[in-house]
């Protein structure tokens, strides 16, 4: 936008046989789709925060040098919990406390952080590589009912969060991990600062999935 050219006669559209509409006729239309909450956006784009490209590429979480929040729970539905599980964040929020996650977002953006002002794409609909809240959709397995997010969020180190459903005998049940791995001793001071808080949202987000 900011590189002065010299523009030339393009008939690219006649010639393609594209029909062109006008700007306010694209602006409608752009509203109506986002009304719709169908459309991708250039909130969703790698661009729009830290995140390393290579690291969609790698959707297993690390397991050494980390601190890990593990839960499970015992499910009845495991297909009406993998529903919920894909609508998590955006206007649904995440099932519990949803004050301590806008907070969150609040602090983040105060730091230059994304936030959550970029929500979901689509209500009930995700998909890898999708923008979330403050986290990147890394892997959505709908056949192993396998979720992990890659968090976006300003973070001394970095983070994952992860949900899967497993069959035992006749039996399912809920996992939910929370991965960070720290960079430096300040990440240390941030796992343990925030432990508590940790332990009340993520005991009560796998206590509301799974009811």
């Amino acid at each position: 936008m900011k590189v002065e050219v010299i523009a030339r006669k393009n008939d690219l559209a006649k010639n393609l046989g594209i029909k062109l509409i006008s700007y306010r006729e694209a602006v409608r239309l752009a509203f109506s789709k986002l009304d719709q909450k169908y459309s991708a956006s250039w909130k969703d784009s790698f661009i729009s925060s830290d995140i390393n490209l290579r690291t969609i590429e790698y959707s297993e979480v690390p397991k050494y040098g980390c601190f890990v929040d593990f839960r499970k729970k015992s499910i009845k539905e495991p297909l009406l919990i993998w529903l919920r599980i894909k609508q998590i964040g955006g206007d649904r929020g995440w099932y519990y406390a949803s004050f301590l996650w806008k907070i969150r977002g609040f602090l983040d953006k105060f730091v230059g952080g994304v936030g959550l002002r970029r929500g979901r794409t689509h209500p009930t609909m995700i998909n890898e590589g999708d923008a979330l809240d403050f986290w990147r959709v890394l892997r959505v397995d709908d056949q192993n009912f396998h979720l992990i997010l890659y968090a976006e969020m300003k973070l001394p180190g970095e983070a994952w969060l992860e949900f899967r459903i497993l069959e035992s005998g006749n039996r399912f049940q809920l996992l939910q991990r929370a991965t960070f791995r720290p960079k430096g001793l300040a990440g240390r001071l941030y796992w343990f600062a925030i432990w508590p808080l940790h332990v009340l949202v993520f005991r009560g987000m796998l206590r509301n999935l799974a009811q």
